[in-house]
């Protein structure tokens, strides 16, 4: 049996893995020059530039992810660096008792507790609220039963998932409270300010923090020495041990179909491929209306593709400066208000900048040298796209005044920038959407809804369509490498369902 599988990326790979374990032969077709898709990084100059992966969750054994990446890669031979400081916030309006108009939110649970009751006696009931979230979510099994399948379960199993009930239920309670209702609570006004910026001004779910600091804490969410790139070629090779073959430039025009099943892909070339199964691991939106031609498109499906259920994700206008000097001020994520409104040309404004300094990955910088990045989100990545597509050089022009602007805030900020700069690689929507075909230049598929535990109306399998499959981060809302890995194995399952394989994994080594 064959399967082919577009999108190179973290979840066109895995799945690509786990099929081959079992049996199946496949074949990945990737558009870019090389794996990894949004999971990249790149060099330049003695410098490397990395795009994504600041945390992965599943770094040790206290995250059931680590599971998963375990019967990819050899876990052990990445080494994992975990930050003392999720984030640093600089406060505009307030200042704590000592002055200070930096927040810190440490992921030591025990120190966070400590650090926020010094500043804050008076809210001593809310922060202890507060913690106590944390660390009951550190009881959970988050996700439930990772590596099974309920909807492949015998009746009788499926009655075990009532033990899970206690989560659904507390995920039910504090999936209303978001950073804004949370602040509300506070007395203390440079505590209320700090909780209100912790997502730039945005009123998310609290708990888009509070889970990730639930695993951060036992240091089940750190950052892999080396980078992006690094991380996703350690998949590449399993991939490859497992004798997949990885197809680079080789862009997909249609999935063919006939009789409503999937048998194969057309490539950009003109090109033909059979197949015996079709998973797209590549951009929800070309895979629905471009590749299938909107022919497996419901009700559900459209109003997804009109944004009514869901936005897509941010994109990001990216500035990567290489530096001839150590940066010792900050490490990791510090997040600090803007005297001046900062606007972009595609309208955005920004009153707040987050840097990220990667003075704690030695493989990134010479010695003495330190790589500093910054990350403008924005939802007109469209504008981006659509500049370089009719008027390059006027692209050109944008970007390089817009992050010279960047420049210019940060020596003012900090000194010794401009002085020091050695490289600089600007990033774009128009980018991410140029390597990636990422609807808007998306960085992580679909926005996550307010309601946290709302059920995806995204589904693996399209109406009335066979043999083909979705995954990848656009299956459930803010996507990611959790849910990259999740649904790829997920569908490898299905798969094996469908053809009465026992689903097996080969653990690397074997």
């Amino acid at each position: 049996m064959k399967a082919a599988i577009i999108g190179g990326g973290i979840s066109g790979l895995s799945a690509g893995c786990y099929l081959q374990m079992n049996g199946f032969d496949t074949e990945i077709f990737e558009m870019h020059s090389r794996s990894g898709g949004l999971c990249t990084s790149w060099k330049q100059g003695g410098y490397t530039f990395n795009a994504s992966l600041n945390w992965l969750m599943g770094s040790n054994e206290s995250s059931q992810f680590f599971q998963l990446w375990s019967e990819l890669i050899d876990m052990d031979s990445i080494h994992f660096y975990t930050p003392e400081v999720r984030l640093e916030i600089e406060t505009l309006k307030n200042r704590d008792r000592k002055g200070n108009n930096v927040f810190r939110l440490y992921t030591n649970i025990d120190r966070l507790e400590k650090y926020m009751l010094g500043i804050a006696p008076e809210d001593k009931r809310v922060i202890r609220k507060f913690i106590r979230q944390i660390r009951k979510i550190q009881t959970f099994e988050i996700p439930p039963k990772i590596r099974s399948l309920p909807q492949l379960l015998p009746w009788y199993k499926k009655i075990g998932y009532i033990k899970y009930l206690p989560l659904l239920l507390f995920l039910r309670r504090y999936g209303k409270i978001t950073c804004y209702s949370f602040a509300s609570q506070l007395k203390n006004p440079f505590l209320k300010e700090a909780f209100e910026q912790l997502f730039n001004g945005d009123d998310m779910p609290i708990l888009i923090h509070t889970i990730p600091l639930s695993y951060f804490d036992r240091k089940g969410a750190g950052y892999p020495i080396g980078g992006a790139s690094g991380f996703s070629e350690k998949i590449e090779e399993k991939y490859r041990s497992l004798g997949g073959t990885l197809h680079f430039n080789s862009k997909v025009d249609k999935i063919l179909v006939k009789d409503h099943k999937a048998i194969g892909l057309q490539l950009k070339d003109g090109s033909r491929v059979q197949a015996d199964y079709v998973i797209s691991a590549a951009d929800w939106r070309f895979t629905v209306f471009n590749a299938l031609e909107q022919k497996y498109a419901d009700k559900n499906i459209m109003a997804l593709g009109n944004q009514e259920k869901l936005k897509v994700f941010h994109s990001v206008f990216f500035v990567f400066l290489g530096l001839n000097r150590i940066f010792t001020e900050h490490t990791g994520l510090f997040r600090f208000p803007l005297e001046t409104p900062l606007m972009s040309p595609d309208g955005t404004e920004y009153q707040r900048m987050e840097l990220h300094v990667h003075n704690y990955d030695p493989t990134v910088a010479p010695k003495g040298k330190t790589v500093v990045s910054v990350c403008l989100y924005t939802l007109r990545g469209d504008y981006w796209i659509n500049l370089k597509d009719s008027e390059k050089n006027s692209y050109t022009k944008a970007k390089e005044e817009f992050a010279g602007q960047v420049i210019d805030i940060l020596d003012k900020k900090f000194g010794g920038i401009k002085e020091n700069l050695e490289q600089m690689n600007i990033a774009t929507p128009a980018t991410f959407y140029r390597y990636t075909n990422n609807w808007k230049g998306s960085i992580q598929g679909w926005l996550p809804a307010k309601k946290i535990i709302s059920p995806s109306p995204i589904h693996a399998e399209l109406p009335g369509l066979h043999h083909f499959y979705l995954a990848g981060h656009w299956t459930m809302p803010g996507g990611g490498l959790p849910v990259a890995i999740k649904s790829a194995r997920d569908v490898a399952m299905m798969i094996c369902h469908k053809e009465r394989k026992e689903f097996k994994v080969i653990p690397p080594g074997k």
